[in-house]
């Protein structure tokens, strides 16, 4: 085999990747700042979704404060718990009462058909209740009672991870409310 054999080929393919790498960075720095738009778009209309009696949103020390104009009705928190597929990340609103107003499920690894059912309107409203300053329980086959969350049919994990996530809210919660 002579040497002009392989380099022309190599050449070839070499500048072949060059162009399609810079292809690549160049529309990835085209689609950089839409990227970021729509994930604070996103972001913004999850909180709304946890927090529905803020007209806005202001972001404050570890959490975010809903108001309804001037005046704060409640917080947004973000927080993460350790799931089966990896990290949960979950938003949580809680108004000025105490009252866990909604939960959303940012994101998550857990199993397609089980874990993921977490995402679900129907375990998520469960979330909906005062939230009691030692945190919520997980329960299994049994009528959930106040404090208390009925854990999803085969992702227990899943539904502790949402659990703590919801719970560190709550411990933030009760720390924003004792600076005010």
């Amino acid at each position: 085999m002579k040497l002009g054999e392989v380099i022309k080929p190599a050449a070839i393919l070499f500048v072949i990747c060059v162009a399609v790498a810079a292809a690549l960075a160049g529309a990835n720095l085209l689609t950089e700042d839409k990227i970021i738009e729509q994930q604070e778009l996103k972001a913004e209309q999850s909180r709304k979704v946890v927090l529905p009696a803020a007209d806005s949103f202001e972001e404050g020390e570890g959490c975010y404060l809903g108001k309804s104009g001037s005046d704060v009705v409640g917080y947004v928190f973000e927080t993460e718990g350790k799931g089966y597929g990896g990290t949960v990340r979950v938003m949580t609103g809680i108004d000025r009462e105490g009252m866990i107003t909604g939960i959303v499920i940012l994101e998550h690894g857990e199993t397609p058909g089980l874990g993921a059912n977490a995402e679900k309107e129907s375990f998520r409203d469960q979330f909906q209740k005062k939230a009691p300053e030692n945190g919520l329980q997980v329960v299994k086959f049994q009528t959930p009672g106040e404090g208390e969350v009925e854990a999803l049919t085969g992702a227990t994990i899943t539904t502790r991870a949402v659990t703590n996530a919801v719970n560190a809210a709550i411990e933030q919660y009760y720390q924003v409310k004792g600076g005010e």
